[in-house]
């Protein structure tokens, strides 16, 4: 039997938002180690919210940031399945954070599926082109790296959060897996919108 206590499955529950079963099976799955447990829980939350990633999502909130200096400022967007998930604290939480991010990054897409392929095809004969000094057997994937680097610039699940001291340089795409495992539902970023002043 794990040596783990009531008190012990309860606080795993408030870590995590999973049900209580849940919580007392990663336990003794992990004989009583609540890292390994948080762990268990994350990898069957993940599957669960790719199950789920096929669902409407046709609640969620509009969040805002607007820097201090007063000249910078981000919409996002944020989609879910129920109203219960929109109002939820963390919810709400992640959207604004996401705001920020985008406020501070510059993203121009939110995923790289957006990302028209004659823009990465001009992108591609660029980096072949910057490549040429190399030699030949290698060109390919310079360009193809290249190519990867400027997706993350630009592709926004792509991003690692700009707060990396909070997000431990997990990127938004991460961040928005572990929401919805959190949650149960699928969870979107269905747009964003960057405003500074003095630009179009």
């Amino acid at each position: 039997m794990a040596d783990f206590s009531a008190s012990d499955v309860k606080a795993l529950r408030e870590r995590t938002g999973a049900g209580m079963m849940d919580c007392k099976r990663a336990l003794e799955e992990s004989g009583g180690d609540e890292e390994k447990a948080l762990e268990i829980l994350r990898v069957k939350g993940q599957a669960g919210a790719q199950k789920r990633a096929g669902r409407a999502a046709s609640e969620g909130v509009v969040q805002s940031y607007i820097h201090a200096n007063g000249k910078i400022g981000a919409l996002v967007e944020v989609d879910c399945e129920t109203d219960f998930v929109a109002r939820n604290g963390d919810f709400q939480e992640f959207a604004r954070q996401v705001a920020l991010h985008v406020a501070a990054a510059r993203p121009e897409y939110v995923s790289e599926d957006e990302v028209p392929e004659e823009r990465r095809q001009t992108e591609l004969r660029i980096f072949e082109e910057q490549a040429q000094d190399k030699p030949e057997n290698v060109r390919p994937k310079v360009a193809e790296g290249r190519l990867n680097k400027w997706l993350d610039e630009v592709v926004l699940l792509r991003q690692a959060h700009v707060n990396q001291d909070r997000y431990d340089g997990q990127t938004i795409e991460q961040l928005l897996g572990d929401l919805a495992a959190s949650v149960k539902e699928n969870v979107v970023i269905r747009r964003f919108d960057r405003f500074e002043v003095g630009e179009e």
